[in-house]
């Protein structure tokens, strides 16, 4: 394989910036500003920001059993193509991924077809506490519980499961957290307004922030009560905030993770994109949206994650009730918190924190995360977009809901396990990711 040279690049890592060049040797990162060898392929980098590759704790690539929509080849490459470089993939699939067999079978599809580093959760239900019990710690990433139901009806409601799971697992929680009985109620009243074309602006009122309070409210109450590693997945409202502690994630046994689309969508936007931005929980008020972005910068949030959920564009064109919530966005997750450099909000050593540290960190991933001498070399160069081009969707659906958006940057190359695998627009060919492996 070949070994890099990047040279004339801004080194973000570990709260700094770094001008300088750097090395790799084979799939690992040999170091910062080490002489060059006369077998070194050099990428001048032109001042652009060079980024450990993006952890991404939070997707969903539809594989197995929802194939016409997505799948790891498709996601994966998508994935790459943005900058993400290692995944964490859901369990509601078809069939869903409920036992040790499935965990396996899901690692072994990955392992022909998937383009980045991968990960998956163990998905709980009301009837499988001892599949959690019994599982090899060193397969799954964590364990995933929808406390609220949404795409695939894994929904855990059973008070008796959850103190169960709570109480026994050793492995990370990682929870959905809306609270059913109520956003029923909510959707059976908009019914009887509008029948099934309930205008999709209603679909925050609908899944609302008391139903969003309730439910991650339950979720830190349970983990206080048994000491467990609580990760809240997809904050959306300013009054969930209150349940979490700012501060270094080392000191953390509850963390918090908010998703792109929360941070650059509001209920704003719902007039014009529809059910394209719809998805659970959803997007909510642009106050909402400002106090998620406040909390990242108190460390009150943790890790910056996707929840990317493709649907077919067929399937978005449904009215409310039976559009489907979800929405495609590895490739333009990065790209779209530099918008937020560009305007000032974070800073390029903010978004590595919150993208590639904090997730390696929380999870305990061996030897990724960050821009270290014989770390893997999972990297991700960011220049600035001065031309506005456009690229190819990855993503099976072929849409994204920034379509008309033209962002402030452009993810430039993607380094995978040191081979590069994207280039200026285009996948270039290379082995399969590599399943993560965690410090436990």
């Amino acid at each position: 394989m070949a070994n890099y040279r990047i040279v004339n690049a801004r080194i973000v890592n570990e709260d700094q910036i770094v001008e300088g060049d750097l090395s790799t040797s084979g799939e690992r990162i040999e170091g910062i500003g080490v002489s060059g060898r006369a077998d070194e392929t050099v990428i001048d980098a032109k001042g652009a920001y060079l980024l450990p590759g993006m952890i991404d704790d939070q997707v969903h690539f539809r594989e197995p059993g929802l194939e016409y929509k997505a799948e790891i080849a498709t996601e994966s490459r998508a994935a790459v193509a943005g900058g993400i470089t290692s995944y964490m993939e859901m369990p509601n699939c078809d069939p869903q991924t409920v036992t040790q067999a499935r965990l396996i079978d899901k690692r072994a599809r990955a392992a022909h077809k998937s383009c980045a580093n991968y990960a998956f959760y163990l998905g709980a239900t009301n009837d499988n506490l001892e599949d959690i019990k019994t599982v090899d710690p060193s397969l799954p990433c964590g364990i995933k519980v929808f406390m609220g139901a949404s795409t695939g009806n894994m929904l855990v409601d059973n008070p008796d499961t959850l103190e169960g799971i709570f109480a026994a697992t050793p492995l990370l929680v990682a929870t959905h957290c809306e609270d059913t009985p109520m956003i029923q109620a909510a959707e059976t009243e908009a019914r009887k307004r509008w029948g099934d074309n309930i205008p999709f602006e209603e679909h925050p009122n609908i899944r609302s922030e008391e139903a969003c309070y309730k439910s991650s409210s339950m979720a830190v109450s349970l983990a206080r009560k048994y000491g467990t590693k609580l990760h809240v997945l997809h904050l959306t409202t300013a009054k969930e905030m209150e349940l979490f502690t700012p501060g270094p994630l080392a000191d953390k046994q509850i963390t918090a993770e908010a998703c792109v689309h929360h941070l650059f969508f509001s209920a704003n936007d719902y007039a014009n994109q529809g059910a394209r931005i719809k998805c659970n929980p959803a997007i909510k008020r642009a106050s909402d949206r400002d106090r998620l972005l406040q909390a990242l910068l108190e460390d009150r949030i943790d890790v910056i994650a996707t929840d990317h959920a493709p649907h077919t564009r067929e399937e978005k064109a449904n009215p409310y009730t039976t559009a489907p919530a979800g929405l495609p966005l590895v490739q333009h997750a990065l790209v779209s918190l530099f918008d937020r450099v560009t305007d000032g909000t974070f800073d390029p050593a903010f978004v590595a924190r919150k993208t590639a540290h904090a997730p390696a960190q929380l999870f305990g991933v061996k030897q990724r995360g960050y821009i270290r001498e014989g770390y893997f070399a999972d990297l991700v160069l960011i220049a600035e977009n001065n031309n506005g081009e456009d690229t190819e969707i990855f993503s099976k659906c072929g849409w994204s809901p920034f379509a008309d958006h033209t962002f402030s940057h452009k993810i430039s190359h993607t380094w995978v396990n040191g081979h590069l695998r994207y280039r200026e627009g285009k996948m270039l060919d290379g082995p399969m990711g590599q399943a993560l492996e965690f410090d436990r």
